[in-house]
């Protein structure tokens, strides 16, 4: 029985080591992030840096680009924006900045950049949506990358006091005062990158739902079923 599992373990080794040479050479441009196997599919999901995500055949030679989904009966579960959820959900929410509704129904996580015009209008929306009954959980996406004076704000904010009372008075127009501690925006940049994150406000919904873009609060509400 050792033998055995010993020796499928080295067949997915080596289906994986062909995948990313493979995926590596069709397409240099990209640097492969992870390159993991989908038992149920029985595909390589190939995620790539500022790219697209890959479902790639064992033997490397063909792949389709775009969300994988699953047939349950008659529903249809799209595995990617699950994967992509599971990543996310997996942060606790002390890295993250939260307005928390009094009677929580539902969440959503917002990819936000400081100064980006439809992620002032949506954190607008924040009171709305909590009395609505959802949470709202802020992620750092500086969009100009980091480093950038974007970069520098979302440091400062999550590395204050009150990051709650700062992250509004910022996104209001206020200036910050340089703060700085061990923080998680980089890394959440690199994630935001990772899930498919291209601009600013990205919501994802708790159902795993990813929203590229504002909604407002009325719509927002409809889009979890409250």
């Amino acid at each position: 029985m050792s033998v055995f599992w010993f020796s499928l373990s080295n067949t997915v080794l080596a289906d994986q080591s062909a995948v990313l040479s493979t995926v590596q050479a069709a397409l240099p441009q990209y640097e492969i992030e992870s390159a993991e196997l989908h038992q149920g599919a029985g595909l390589y999901v190939v995620v790539l840096k500022n790219g697209p995500t890959l479902h790639v055949t064992q033997d490397g030679k063909y792949f389709v680009a775009g969300d994988l989904y699953r047939i349950d009966g008659t529903k249809l579960e799209n595995m990617t924006e699950k994967a992509k959820l599971a990543k996310i959900e997996a942060l606790p929410e002390s890295q993250m900045i939260v307005y928390k509704a009094k009677n929580e129904k539902a969440h959503i996580t917002v990819f936000t950049d400081v100064d980006c015009g439809y992620c002032r209008m949506l954190h607008k929306e924040v009171p709305k949506l909590n009395d609505a009954g959802v949470t709202v959980r802020y992620l750092a996406y500086p969009r100009a990358g980091v480093g950038s004076e974007a970069y520098r704000k979302m440091v400062s904010i999550w590395c204050s006091a009150d990051p709650e009372e700062w992250l509004t008075k910022v996104k209001l127009g206020a200036e910050i005062p340089e703060n700085k501690c061990v923080n998680p925006v980089a890394d959440q940049y690199k994630l935001g990158n990772e899930v498919g994150v291209r601009g600013t406000p990205s919501i994802v919904l708790d159902n795993g739902a990813f929203l590229p873009g504002y909604l407002p609060a009325a719509e927002l509400v409809k889009e979890l079923g409250l």
